[in-house]
């Protein structure tokens, strides 16, 4: 558990003990730690103390705070009076401000603590009867720009503009009648002057822990005269208006939020296209460098062709056999071109005479003597072409390895 505050010195500003507190209750690691962010703990350190220098009777301290589901955690708290102006009297509304778990990233927890001779207001606006409190300020915090002086601050005009406490009517404080005739009614006691009143509102007793006075309740309220009307139209203008710019500041904070979630949605349907573009540019490099390698290759394949043609271009002049214009290697490659050659022209004259066969053009006796004849050719053709075949064959396995005792020397 965090330590208590010091207690308060005379004479000694009350913001320096909130911050030798603060300092060592956030400072705290372990089970006695405090449950709040690492990140943050400066922030609250930084709002309490400017808490207690603007509002020294708002003191820090850390208690437990039991949650709705009975979990009990230690917390810092803002406990004390919120002073208030009501009617030209200065009052103090006792109240405990609890910073919860996630703050200040959401609202604290504001509660008011009347004493035995107080009584919350039935029906008020901003404090329901346990004595939670629920302003606009609270509905519309945003962080990190809300803070706790502010808070009290408008606590302090929406109080003063409406008090949520009163003094309870206990009818046994009445004066007890001098005469002894009781068909007698007392006299009335006479009323304070303006100037007394206000003095006295301003003392701050010392048999009360709050000290000033409360506003009284509601049925002694009403025997007094009527409120101006004027100050009452004002009064009443004045809440509606920071209703109204509380209720303006969340919906542009929401209307912003989504802004802020389009952007969000269109910044990552960016970021994947820049991802798609990067790769594609990525692919038509890669094939503009596979590209360009075949051009290279088909430059130097015409450097080639355009080196033949410069050294046969005499040739073209003279009637060239096209017979000759393809040299076999060896003796070999001659027989098989010639065997082949052979073969090709068989097959292709027997073609020919299927489709005249066909025609009519030649009888049909002749057909079969020619194709009978052409068929031993080509037969003879085809033997010989296996032949060289073979010889190539063998040719070859020689010539390896003829090469295999030349490599392993």
């Amino acid at each position: 558990m965090a330590p208590p505050p010091p207690p308060p010195v005379p004479g000694a500003p009350g913001a320096q003990y909130a911050q030798q507190f603060l300092s060592t209750a956030l400072s705290q690691r372990g089970p006695a730690a405090l449950p709040y962010a690492e990140n943050v703990k400066w922030l609250i350190r930084q709002h309490l103390v400017a808490l207690a220098e603007s509002f020294p009777s708002l003191h820090p301290k850390a208690s437990a705070f039991t949650h709705n589901d009975g979990r009990t955690v230690n917390l810092l708290q803002a406990d004390g009076t919120i002073p208030i102006v009501y009617q030209g009297a200065v009052y103090n509304i006792p109240a405990v401000i609890w910073l919860l778990e996630p703050y200040p990233r959401s609202p604290p927890a504001v509660f008011l603590s009347p004493t035995r001779d107080m009584v919350v207001k039935p029906g008020h606006p901003h404090v329901d009867r346990s004595g939670s409190v629920l302003v606009p300020y609270l509905r519309s915090w945003v962080f990190p720009s809300s803070n706790l002086v502010d808070l009290v601050r408008s606590l302090s005009h929406l109080f003063g503009l409406d008090p949520p406490l009163y003094t309870r009517q206990n009818p046994n404080n009445n004066p007890t009648n001098p005469n002894p005739n009781p068909s007698l009614s007392p006299s009335p006691s006479p009323a304070p002057s303006p100037s007394s009143s206000s003095l006295s509102s301003r003392i701050y007793s010392s048999l009360s822990p709050y000290g000033g006075r409360f506003p009284p309740s509601p049925q002694a309220a009403a025997a007094r005269p009527t409120e101006d009307a004027a100050e009452v139209y004002r009064r009443n203008a004045t809440s509606k208006i920071i209703d109204m710019v509380h209720g303006d500041m969340a919906g542009l904070r929401r209307a912003r939020e989504a802004e802020m979630e389009g952007l969000f949605s269109t910044q990552a349907e960016l970021r994947r296209r820049e991802e798609e573009l990067s790769k594609g540019l990525r692919e038509m490099l890669e094939e503009k460098e596979g590209l360009e390698q075949q051009l290279q290759l088909i430059l130097m394949n015409t450097d080639v062709l355009e080196g033949w043609l410069r050294e046969n271009e005499g040739r073209r002049r003279r009637d060239v056999d096209v017979d000759d214009a393809v040299e076999p290697a060896d003796v070999l490659s001659r027989q098989m071109l010639e065997c082949t050659a052979a073969d090709l022209a068989v097959e292709d004259t027997i073609y020919s005479l299927d489709k005249a066969v066909q025609e009519g053009s030649i009888p049909f006796e002749m057909y079969l003597k020619n194709v009978r004849a052409l068929s031993r050719d080509q037969y003879f053709h085809r033997a010989m072409s296996a032949k060289v075949r073979a010889a190539q064959v063998q040719a070859q396995v020689s010539s390896m390895a003829a090469r295999v005792p030349h490599h392993a020397s």
